[in-house]
């Protein structure tokens, strides 16, 4: 995972800031983390992936989804 603290965009032509890039060694369009700081308290964090698509949540959300993730929710998967 490589941070990234520049300003970014994504297809929308949204401006967004750029929280993490998540791989970040390859040239295949990894997933990336941003803050939509304009966005309505449940979207503003944004999560795109390598196909286009992206996912909207609030800061709770992805503090509870960390918070699994760090307890592990998801190790059965990997």
């Amino acid at each position: 995972m490589q941070d990234s603290a520049s300003p970014s965009t994504v297809a929308s032509g949204q401006s967004l800031e750029a929280v993490a890039t998540f791989c970040g060694n390859c040239s295949c369009g990894c997933p990336e983390l941003f803050l939509d700081h304009h966005a309505d308290p449940g979207r503003r964090v944004v999560l795109t992936d390598d196909f286009g698509q992206r996912v909207q949540m609030s800061l709770e959300q992805l503090s509870f989804l960390v918070s699994d993730v760090k307890n592990g929710v998801l190790d059965h998967l990997c």
